[in-house]
């Protein structure tokens, strides 16, 4: 979400932003006092790779003249000149990330070999049209979680930094893009509904809230109200993995940013993400990452 013109009710809390060849990427921790409309908007032309990490809104968008429903960890391709919004927050901490590709250069990158759906999105731009890539919006899985997770925590300076997020930005494009295309042919078995549906969504955004406390199976099904089958048969249909290798890999990513970006002693990192000892963090490092902790810190 652009925040150039905010309501009195909604403040950011956390942002960040970076600029490289003229692509700005952004992150946004919002907080609201209520659940309201709100207007936003800016005359900026832009290619957009939108992502929701948490929070639950609706906001309609003007220059498409639709209407979107979303709950957390999820994303998409749109492009407009100029944007105008009016978003109805749902819950009261909404989180999101995105990407802001300058229009010719967006072209310019994907134009080359670009298939059936990439082409119609390319013909739009080039007409000045405002479009909207997927019909529906993809999910955040654990390997975009992870990209969005190395741009926030980058440890690089000058021109390392600069290749860094120019390779996570266009990273990022690539899984999204490729994931489009297999929602498209994607069928659910246990997914029966949108309800179904974001209460997935919810399940993997309790998860992301007990990084450093994790639940156990009941604890997560109770929090959404899911029996524990759909729960486990739902999140593997929409992420790929279990819940559980779902929340083992983003804590060890976490442990891995955390041993390049500080000097924090590998005991401590366990601590930090609440392992029950340094010897269980340093078995599970090896076997998920390949390495040990330190292998890992001085690779």
């Amino acid at each position: 979400m652009n925040t150039e013109r905010k309501s009195a009710h909604w403040k950011i809390v956390n942002s960040q932003q970076w600029e490289v060849n003229g692509i700005t990427l952004g992150y946004a921790l919002s907080e609201f006092s209520k659940k309201t409309l709100h207007q936003v908007g800016n005359e900026n032309e832009r290619v957009r790779l939108h992502f929701g990490l948490q929070g639950d809104y609706g906001f309609t968008y003007h220059q498409l003249n639709r209407s979107f429903d979303l709950a957390g960890g999820h994303h998409n391709l749109m492009y407009s000149k100029g944007i105008d919004l009016e978003i109805r927050n749902k819950t009261l901490v909404i989180e999101t990330f995105g990407i802001d590709f300058p229009r010719e250069l967006f072209i310019n990158f994907t134009r080359e070999g670009a298939d059936d759906l990439l082409k119609i999105f390319l013909e739009d731009i080039m007409a000045g049209k405002p479009v909207i890539l997927s019909d529906p919006w993809g999910t955040i899985d654990i390997n975009i979680q992870k990209i969005i997770d190395e741009i926030k925590l980058n440890p690089y300076e000058g021109s390392l930094k600069k290749i860094f997020l120019l390779a996570k930005a266009l990273e990022l494009l690539v899984l999204c893009i490729d994931h489009y295309h297999q929602i498209k042919k994607q069928t659910y078995t246990h997914i029966k509904t949108q309800h179904d549906k974001e209460k997935i969504i919810a399940a993997r955004d309790f998860i992301n809230s007990r990084i450093t406390d994790p639940p156990n199976l009941t604890e997560v099904a109770h929090s959404v109200g899911l029996n524990e089958f759909k729960l486990k048969s739902g999140f593997k249909e929409m992420f790929h993995n279990t819940l559980f290798e779902y929340l083992t890999q983003r804590r060890l990513n976490i442990a891995g940013q955390s041993l390049l970006d500080t000097d924090k002693t590998v005991a401590e990192i366990a601590h930090d993400l609440g392992y029950s000892s340094p010897q269980h963090f340093h078995l599970q490092f090896r076997k998920h990452m390949g390495m040990t902790p330190n292998q890992w810190r001085n690779k």
